[in-house]
């Protein structure tokens, strides 16, 4: 099951920490990251560019003029899948990551709940019983996060740990 996750994030250069990012992104198996940078004014477009750089599993879409969280996740979709056989395709708005004290911890909470992720989105997507297009079936990271109350676990711990 391979899975994909965009990422939009617009202003963020204050967040991103490319070192952590870096190592948590590394760790993941099977999952696809395309970051998008949604008309950022500040330096985030080469943060994100330097993250690329050091991975393997990252993609990255360059919005020139900003547009609506729903458009950015729409760019980033038909991206990737254009780019890859994806099973599963989720998103996040960094907008929702204020509990997170960086993008880093996001990308370590989906590397330690990967599996439980896929499982749940399998899940809700066979309880409705049809088959949906890759659009339909874009899924919301966070919703799946606060679900399993592991928001709460990440939002206190340092990068040490």
């Amino acid at each position: 099951m391979k899975l994909g996750i965009i990422i939009i994030c617009y202003n963020n250069e204050n967040d991103i920490d490319i070192t952590h990012c870096a190592k948590y992104l590394n760790k993941l198996k099977d999952i696809e990251i395309c970051l998008v940078n949604n008309n950022s004014k500040d330096n985030t477009y080469n943060i994100l560019e330097e993250i690329k750089e050091q991975c393997v599993n990252v993609s990255i879409v360059d919005i020139k003029r900003f547009k609506s969280g729903n458009s950015a996740v729409k760019a980033g979709a038909r991206f990737m899948s254009n780019q890859f056989s994806l099973k599963y395709l989720g998103y996040v708005n960094t907008n929702s990551l204020i509990k997170y004290q960086d993008l880093s911890l996001l990308f370590k909470a989906i590397r330690d709940s990967q599996v439980d992720i896929l499982n749940y989105n399998q899940s809700f997507l066979n309880k409705k019983g049809i088959r949906l297009t890759m659009f339909q079936s874009l899924f919301p990271v966070m919703d799946y996060l606060a679900k399993m109350n592991i928001e709460n676990h990440y939002t206190n711990l340092n990068h040490q740990q």
